[in-house]
């Protein structure tokens, strides 16, 4: 993927095959690796939502369920309101459009992680500051993609200019159990799942909450 803009502004941002995630977890773990990220900081995560009713038919009854994964992390957002509640603007963006943190100005308030509906800022209790994806900005840097992105085995993960992210997949980006996108605008798109359920009428459950 190249590391260099379709148009000034447009900004970076991650591709999510729906269909093709098997729930594996090898882009939570490559995360962790790369970042060295203690016990309890995940910064990419992966959901697993389910749900599903019984269907009469006459006098039968047969299941109707489903279940599929969510991998999910900073979304760079167009509107990111962890920028806009943190008090010491040590929430900042690139010029890239990615959303990262300034350690030097962080005092761990947590004001961005309440603020987020994504949950991407997590407190670091090593550190005392914030911590979170910043699209792996080193690795960017020398022409490398996202550990994310290298580690997942079907392909499902993606990144890129959103804007080419958006005219190749198109612009899905809200599907449960993720919030309503308008909120902040996420640089996310997604190629659903045959079961995905639209964010506001999820009919499903969070199978897997203490890890996320």
């Amino acid at each position: 993927m190249t590391n260099s803009l379709t148009e000034a502004g447009a900004g970076y941002g991650f591709y999510f095959d729906q269909s093709a995630c098997t729930g594996c977890k090898a882009c939570s773990v490559a995360c962790k690796d790369k970042h060295d990220l203690p016990v309890g900081i995940s910064w990419r995560r992966v959901v697993e939502y389910s749900g599903g009713s019984w269907k009469m038919e006459g006098n039968t009854f047969t299941p109707n369920v489903f279940t599929y994964y969510t991998s999910i992390s900073c979304n760079h957002c167009e509107n990111p309101v962890c920028m806009q509640v943190c008090p010491t603007t040590a929430m900042s963006r690139r010029e890239d459009g990615t959303v990262y943190v300034d350690e030097d100005k962080c005092v761990g308030c947590r004001y961005c992680e309440w603020a987020c509906p994504y949950s991407a800022p997590q407190f670091n209790p090593e550190s005392g500051h914030m911590s979170k994806c910043d699209l792996c900005y080193d690795y960017r840097q020398d022409g490398q993609d996202p550990a994310c992105v290298t580690a997942c085995p079907s392909r499902a993960l993606d990144w890129g200019p959103i804007d080419e992210l958006r005219e190749k997949h198109g612009d899905v980006d809200a599907v449960a159990p993720l919030p309503d996108p308008s909120v902040t605008k996420p640089h996310l798109v997604i190629t659903p799942h045959r079961d995905a359920q639209p964010w506001q009428s999820g009919t499903g459950k969070i199978n897997n909450p203490e890890e996320i």
